[in-house]
């Protein structure tokens, strides 16, 4: 699998994941409060003219007060659009950061993909707002973008030329009428445009492992430890990946979907066994979520968060072990076997 990644991780590259917006602190009465955000920047300023006046005034006096500007960064949200050979299928709404990682578990979590071995190459333009997958052997439509089994290391220059313009490659084809789309329960705008490359395998139940309950609780302490963008913002959700007591992995993204599947890409593209590991999700869990995993083959997902009954449901007709650990302490087994002490 060839994987090019002309943008950069970062906000040294351009692709900045926060920016600080200004704003005047209220309380509940209207009254202006100075000095109280904790992580902000602020200094005095006279307030604009319809912005706040008086500030809540008993003799109802409309003439401005002196107040203090505050500002803190908030958390940008980034479209990226990914063609599969050739044709327009996703729209994601996420953070410019691991956008690689979020492309390749997208793909394996949605059925397009069973694994690395039918990727042949994956581009990220520069501006990390459009993604190239070139898959190996797949039709689209009419069978127009059949690949013929070359590899990517051999052909990249003539199957990512074009990337970030609109090339004749790339075509946005009219939404596919049959094709009825699920809408995500995260809510951040993410579509699937088509199912053109969605395999129509049965989802397979997951092979249960043991575990202990200390993995659990390390997973949890890392968790409270926060994550970079959410200690700014508290915009993000994260998402903890883990083997046999290790912590392998952590990410962080507006939706608590692209946060798995930022994840689950990280072990497709590391050659880990997802068959051994278990996730750590700070989002709520209903089916779609549990649909991710399972297809992934992740045999244990914890949740700080609650799970929807359908997910208990379909957990433990596929066998998933599923956790959610309490805020009191201890943990919810909901399906699964319990772990070892």
């Amino acid at each position: 699998m060839y994987i090019n990644e002309q943008y950069k991780n970062g906000e040294s590259s351009g692709l900045e994941l926060t920016e600080n917006i200004s704003f005047v602190q209220l309380d509940f009465d209207g009254n202006l409060e100075s000095g109280n955000q904790k992580d902000g920047n602020f200094g005095s300023e006279n307030c604009k003219s319809g912005e706040h006046r008086a500030g809540g005034r008993k003799d109802g006096s409309s003439e401005s007060e002196t107040c203090e500007v505050m500002s803190a960064p908030l958390l940008r949200e980034h479209l990226l659009e990914i063609y599969i050979n050739g044709i327009l299928t996703m729209k994601v709404i996420c953070i410019g950061q691991l956008l690689a990682e979020l492309v390749l578990g997208r793909l394996f979590t949605e059925g397009i993909i069973r694994g690395t071995e039918d990727v042949e190459g994956i581009y990220i333009c520069e501006y990390g707002s459009r993604a190239k997958v070139i898959l190996k052997d797949r039709e689209g439509p009419a069978g127009r973008f059949q690949n013929r089994g070359t590899t990517a290391a051999d052909e990249s220059n003539e199957k990512f030329s074009g990337i970030g313009t609109e090339g004749e490659s790339d075509q946005q084809l009219p939404e596919q009428e049959t094709y009825v789309e699920t809408t995500p329960s995260c809510c951040t705008g993410n579509r699937i445009l088509n199912d053109y490359f969605v395999y129509s395998d049965e989802i397979a139940p997951v092979i249960p492992i043991a575990y202990k309950l200390s993995w659990i609780r390390q997973l949890a302490d890392e968790f409270s430890k926060d994550t970079p963008l959410h200690r700014g913002t508290a915009a993000t959700h994260s998402c903890y990946l883990a083997c046999g007591g290790e912590l392998l992995f952590q990410c962080e993204d507006i939706g608590r979907h692209n946060a798995l599947d930022k994840a689950i890409g990280y072990a497709l593209r590391s050659g880990i066994d997802l068959t051994e590991c278990m996730v750590y999700t700070s989002g709520r869990v209903p089916t779609d979520m549990a649909v991710k995993v399972i297809r992934a083959g992740i045999p244990i997902l914890v949740t700080k968060a609650a799970v929807s009954v359908e997910a208990v449901r379909l957990a433990k007709e596929y066998r998933l072990t599923l956790i959610r650990t309490a805020k009191r302490g201890g943990l919810r087994l909901y399906a699964g076997e319990p772990p070892r002490v």
